[in-house]
């Protein structure tokens, strides 16, 4: 079954709109049309922008934990913050830090099955 060709009619306007359109949703003006007729909804520009932030937040964390781990071996600092409070306070953020990355992948999760598409 191969593809075949569906031609529509549009002013200058509204194919500037539509090309405008396809681009912020990161899809070819095809995929964007077929989606749209077919009755999906494409992703925005916003939905998009917001599953990249989120990613970047969870990188930044994955490297404040790595930071905190490579913190938690050196002796000569905890000392000085002493041992036992701060393997705590360290183990304690190291766990939010996980808690908080796990929420962002459900947020991903949540906004990519609206949108149809990963990032």
């Amino acid at each position: 079954m191969g593809e075949t060709t569906f031609k529509v009619y549009v002013t200058p306007e509204e194919k500037a709109q539509i090309t405008a359109n396809a681009k912020a949703s990161r899809l070819s003006m095809s995929a964007y049309a077929r989606a749209l007729a077919l009755g999906e909804h494409p992703p925005g520009a916003l939905e998009l922008n917001a599953v990249d932030q989120l990613f970047k937040v969870h990188a930044n964390l994955g490297r404040l934990g790595g930071l905190l781990k490579m913190l938690r071996t050196n002796d000569e600092r905890l000392e000085d913050i002493g041992r036992e409070m701060g393997l705590a306070t360290i183990d304690g953020t190291l766990a939010d830090i996980r808690k908080t990355q796990a929420g962002l992948l459900e947020l991903v999760d949540l906004t990519v099955a609206k949108t149809g598409r990963r990032g």
